[in-house]
């Protein structure tokens, strides 16, 4: 008597994270000698290997003039699958004064996917731990501070001279908080133009 031959189905996000593995190679942030993916690469990963089967729904659990929380909850096939939740508050950086919304958004879904195993071992995306390294570094809020009191040319090239190391270690040891001080050194040098002190 013959044995039937099963065909064994492998599990779709067994699938996904398997490929996530596959797909860290140079893709993960190194911050403070610890490899971290991107919301970005896990949200692709997901997308590529289960398109429309996945589904990621958000949601603002709560909201004021001082923090917002949100919820995400990851789908696949329709069964729940995880849920992650993050909270940002808005004096936390000049960038969640305009934008702490989407922010934690973002990390929520970050979470949610960590939650589903689409993870190199880190709950905490790159983005997240970028956001709490800089919230804790005083020398980048001073210098962001300094510049943004910088009165003339001369000021400017003296804040870039003392500033020459501090930016070279952040680029080197934190690419996200780096990338995310640029953004702000951008627009309070545009404001210094402005206002005259930079040409």
């Amino acid at each position: 008597m013959s044995k039937a031959k099963t065909n064994i189905i492998p599990d779709d996000l067994i699938l996904c994270i398997n490929d996530f593995k596959k797909s860290l190679n140079g893709q993960t942030i190194s911050i403070h000698g610890k490899d971290y993916a991107t919301v970005a690469l896990r949200l692709a990963v997901l997308r590529r290997n289960l398109g429309a089967k996945a589904t990621i729904n958000t949601a603002i659990v709560s909201i004021d003039k001082d923090t917002v929380v949100c919820k995400a909850t990851v789908h696949v096939g329709g069964t729940l699958i995880a849920t992650g939740h993050a909270e940002e508050r808005r004096a936390a950086s000049r960038i969640n004064q305009t934008s702490a919304l989407e922010n934690c958004e973002t990390s929520a879904v970050g979470r949610a996917l960590a939650f589903c195993g689409i993870t190199n071992d880190s709950i905490a995306s790159a983005e997240e731990v970028a956001a709490a390294i800089e919230q804790q570094s005083k020398e980048i809020q001073q210098a962001l501070k300094d510049l943004e009191a910088v009165s003339h040319a001369g000021n400017f090239q003296q804040w870039l001279t003392n500033n020459k190391s501090m930016l070279a270690n952040l680029k080197a040891q934190n690419p996200v908080s780096y990338q995310g001080f640029m953004e702000k050194f951008t627009v309070i040098k545009n404001q210094l133009k402005q206002k005259g002190v930079l040409q």
